[in-house]
């Protein structure tokens, strides 16, 4: 087990070395970068002051201050190799556009996303394990078909697109809920009940919106997943012994089909946090990592898009050895030797 823990860690390195790597030698051929867009700014300050005269072209010397002050004065591989020192420091660097370090803007906008996350992650599997185990049980009624339709229908509606519906329909039609923020605007002069009552009359579109797909898969895995440990040899050892339908289903078929269910949780975990949760912020205008993403790429603010992106690609082949590994908690089996 050291040796291939060793290994794994080992291959995070080149691993994220590529991905940082190929994301940087994209951003030097995207157009409107920073300096650009400053440079263009400042041409129309000039011409707005210049008395109608004509947009004036900015000098060398100003080009030449405008690309020292965001660092491009240096070539290419020189600004790489000094991100990677940074980051190898855990120094993710300063943002263009908000003069904050990345760090503490991650910092500011992490609550929003770690809020959204943890309701999706345990509502859906409050749902959806609960769910599956009744679909196995009842597998071919009625009631397995039609939960089965709804389940398909809910996955196949993305999140945004349910979303934009949430809002039409309950926030703008019926006003049931708001249309933006997690607050209101009054919040702070609430009371801590009223403060409670408010947040979830905030989040429930959004949550909504998140949940509605994401379950889908952990149904259909958990369902299947007891109907092929039912048909095993044990089950029916188990009932030959007299044990209950009960017993049988929640003492032996439940710990072996959790098994791919709970080494799924350190991912399925993380990624509520990180996957899927860009548009429905952007959508609801909730000011969280998704949010703070998509504006980063728009205004080409290069050390927040590359800072986030080191920040969860290391998260997430963290999270995937976790996940390797906890196949070896649940079932002794496993031997990656």
């Amino acid at each position: 087990m050291p040796a291939y823990i060793l290994r794994r860690l080992l291959l995070m390195v080149p691993t994220l070395l590529g991905v940082l790597l190929i994301n940087f030698a994209v951003i030097q051929f995207v157009p409107g970068g920073p300096v650009e867009q400053l440079m263009s700014q400042m041409s129309s300050k000039d011409n707005a002051m210049g008395s109608g005269q004509g947009r004036r072209a900015l000098t060398p010397a100003q080009v030449d201050e405008i690309k020292a002050l965001y660092g491009f004065d240096k070539p290419a591989p020189e600004r790489f190799w000094q991100m990677l020192r940074q980051y190898a420091q855990f120094d993710l660097g300063q943002s263009f556009m908000q003069r904050k370090g990345v760090w503490e803007l991650i910092k500011e906008k992490l609550p929003v996303s770690i809020t959204l996350g943890l309701w999706t992650f345990f509502i859906s599997y409050l749902v959806a394990v609960p769910l599956g185990i009744a679909k196995a049980v009842r597998a071919g009624s009625r009631f397995d078909f039609v939960t089965t339709l709804l389940i398909l229908v809910g996955y196949a509606i993305p999140g945004f697109v349910l979303g934009v519906a949430l809002l039409v329909i309950f926030g703008g039609q019926l006003q049931w809920f708001p249309l933006r923020g997690l607050t209101s605007a009054n919040w702070a002069e609430l009371s801590w009940g009223a403060r409670i009552v408010d947040y979830l009359w905030h989040i429930v579109l959004p949550v909504t919106a998140m949940v509605a797909g994401s379950f889908a898969v952990t149904a259909m895995l958990t369902k299947n997943a007891f109907l092929e440990e039912i048909r095993k040899q044990y089950v029916l050892t188990a009932r030959a012994k007299g044990l209950s339908e009960r017993q049988v289903l929640y003492r032996h078929v439940l710990r072996n089909a959790l098994i791919p269910i709970v080494t799924g949780f350190p991912a399925a975990f993380i990624g509520a946090f990180f996957t899927g949760s860009l548009l429905i912020e952007t959508l609801f205008s909730l000011d969280g990592l998704g949010l703070l993403s998509y504006e980063s790429v728009m205004r080409r603010d290069y050390p927040v898009v590359l800072g986030t992106l080191y920040l969860f690609t290391l998260i997430g082949l963290a999270t995937k050895l976790i996940s390797d590994l906890c196949y070896v908690w649940v079932d002794p089996r496993v031997k990656f030797d």
